[in-house]
């Protein structure tokens, strides 16, 4: 999971939630600006995201279960830094 370097958090997301969902609609949003001095928050930033996602893998499945299919693939990048994620996911 890359946290300096060419590529950045934001687009390792992006290509981890791209190739497991392929998602109709994705949206990747780094808010780690919005939380500076807070908890988790460093230098450099790549801390807090937000996702707005739509995918038919989403189908039949409760907000629990997505959040925790979507927390799985992105389960390299908590343990490397990434200290939040706010997710808005829905099957189209």
């Amino acid at each position: 999971m890359p946290t300096t370097g060419k590529q950045s958090r934001k687009d390792w997301i992006t290509e981890k939630l791209t190739a497991k969902f392929q998602p109709q609609h994705l949206v990747v949003t780094d808010d780690s600006q919005k939380h500076e001095g807070h908890s988790g928050w460093r230098e450099g930033g790549e801390t807090h995201y937000s996702i707005d996602i739509v995918s038919e893998a989403f189908k039949g499945k409760s907000r629990v279960e997505i959040h925790r299919m979507i927390n799985d693939v992105l389960s390299e990048a908590f343990s490397s830094g990434l200290h939040a994620l706010a997710v808005k996911a829905k099957a189209p």
